[in-house]
């Protein structure tokens, strides 16, 4: 720009030059443009991590359901890496997401449970329990360097759009945690309702401790949630179509309650279900079908802007589907418990130009290692003393090699409310290739699983096989130690009940 500049001002002080003379000194200030586009970098790679709340793993077409219609996941899919082994760091909702924007455990976080509302913390033991629920950590510290920081370091516009979830308090929202753009994020776990005013009057007049959707005020009776949240993120693309961005779409579908655009639930109802994999709900499918739709208008909008070659998507869950709701086939358990269902999820990764089409991985990986690939795939240097508990996942995505990392962990110091099917008590978990291991924090119960031929679970074999277990029972402890997680204490006021 400097000589441009110059060559302007010489031009402009010219009383009258020559045709020549002009022509000539329009030919260089041409030469000099285009010397310098040619040696300004390309832009680096726009990013969008696009999470659904509680999807389960089989909710999408291309991960096998017959009945929910998912055609524009379904087309990323076609045009990225699908990952069949991809597991949420949590079986609950605050901390995968603490997780992801950290690249840590949520044990070394100190997040293992989801963060209740303003001044609501969970009553830890009670009678009926053996443990007392381990304290956990309420807001996400703003000393964690999350991945909308490094990103803005690198020059990255960033917007939070949707659901938050890993704080207590307003001093901990998106725009405190590196993110220019924070729209309709909050403390809350889930919507009061799915249409305008979202917050659910009912519940304030109940006297729920439910406070005004204050980071939606706006917004005209009938809109649905779904809708607006991708309303604002093609906004935000179109706003920031001249620099590289950072958008974090965070659905709060298909979170309960479970509420539908009433011509798409009709259209399910007519349609016959499919009970063997237990995806049999008009209302929720229509949920998916809303949430599709949104993927939809995403990549339109970067097609359109020129930008879908030059954009990263990443598309995931942040823990399996609800128990009532969905299944999680072909796999046991759901939202709440660590059984592959509550954990396991659909991950793909769009990166035009590297992931090659329709290929699949079964490399397994976990939501720490998002924040590491982020920083890998855009060029930004890693920060491993932040994004402690991820690998980056590159040389898979460029099919290039393998993780150097022998096991995945979770640690689970708390109990799961009766909301959930078979909720989780306090225990601690491994998949080490392709055995699991899970370990009774109440009293030390072990269950083993071989994924290969059991996926489902249905086989403990801890005590057929006890040096595999006991194996990785020490590995589970050498972990736990090594990032000094919170325990659950003993419960003096536990009385065991006959059943």
């Amino acid at each position: 720009m400097f000589y441009i500049i110059k060559w302007s001002q010489l031009l402009t002080h010219m009383k009258r030059p020559r045709p020549f003379t002009a022509i000539v000194l329009l030919l260089l200030v041409t030469l000099c443009n285009i010397s310098m586009a040619a040696a300004q970098p390309p832009q680096k790679p726009n990013i969008i991590v696009f999470l659904v709340d509680d999807l389960g793993y089989s909710d999408v077409s291309c991960y096998g359901s017959d009945y929910y219609e998912t055609p524009h996941i379904d087309q990323l899919a076609e045009s990225g890496m699908r990952f069949t082994d991809a597991y949420a760091s949590s079986t609950l909702c605050s901390p995968t997401r603490a997780s992801l924007l950290t690249g840590k455990n949520p044990a070394r976080l100190h997040i293992t449970h989801a963060i209740p509302i303003q001044g609501y913390r969970r009553i830890d033991g009670g009678k009926g329990t053996p443990l007392k629920d381990a304290d956990y950590v309420m807001n996400l510290p703003l000393e964690e360097v999350t991945i909308a920081e490094a990103l803005k370091v690198g020059g990255y516009a960033t917007a939070s759009i949707g659901k938050w979830h890993v704080c207590d308090d307003l001093a901990y929202y998106p725009e405190y945690q590196g993110f220019d753009v924070n729209i309709g994020g909050n403390h809350h776990g889930h919507t009061g309702e799915h249409f305008y005013p979202y917050h659910g009057r009912w519940r304030m007049a109940e006297g729920h401790p439910w406070v005004e959707w204050n980071t939606l005020p706006d917004g005209e009776q009938g809109e649905y949630l779904t809708d607006r949240l991708t309303a604002e993120a093609v906004d935000f693309i179109a706003d920031n179509s001249d620099r590289p961005f950072f958008l974090y779409l965070s659905h709060y579908a298909v979170h309960t309650p479970i509420h539908a655009k009433k011509d798409i639930q009709e259209r399910y109802e007519q349609k016959a279900p499919d009970s063997l994999k237990g995806h049999v709900k008009p209302a929720y499918a229509a949920m998916i079908e809303s949430v599709d739709a949104s993927m939809g208008a995403i990549m339109e909008k970067l097609a359109a802007s020129g930008l879908a070659e030059n954009t990263i998507v990443i598309f995931a869950s942040d823990n399996g589907g609800h128990g009532r709701q969905t299944s999680n086939y072909p796999f046991r358990g759901n939202k709440g418990n660590f059984y592959e269902g509550g954990i396991r999820v659909p991950l793909i990764v769009r990166w035009p130009g590297v992931t090659n089409r329709t290929s699949v991985s079964e490399t397994p990986v976990i939501t720490t290692d998002l924040y590491p690939s982020i920083l890998d795939m855009v060029g930004l240097p890693l920060m491993p003393d932040q994004h402690r508990d991820g690998v980056s996942l590159v040389p898979v995505l460029k099919q290039e090699g393998t993780l150097a990392r022998e096991a995945l962990y979770w640690h689970f110091p708390n109990y799961v409310g009766t909301g959930h099917p078979n909720p989780a008590t306090p225990l601690s978990a491994i998949r080490y290739h392709d055995w699991k291991l899970i370990e009774s924090l109440e009293d030390g119960t072990l269950e083993l699983y071989d994924l290969k031929t059991d996926q489902e679970e249905l086989y403990n074999l801890a005590s057929s096989n006890r040096k595999m277990a006991k194996s990785l029972q020490q590995m589970l402890e050498i972990w736990r130690n090594q990032i000094d997680v919170q325990m659950p204490e003993i419960n003096p006021a536990y009385q065991k009940t006959e059943k």
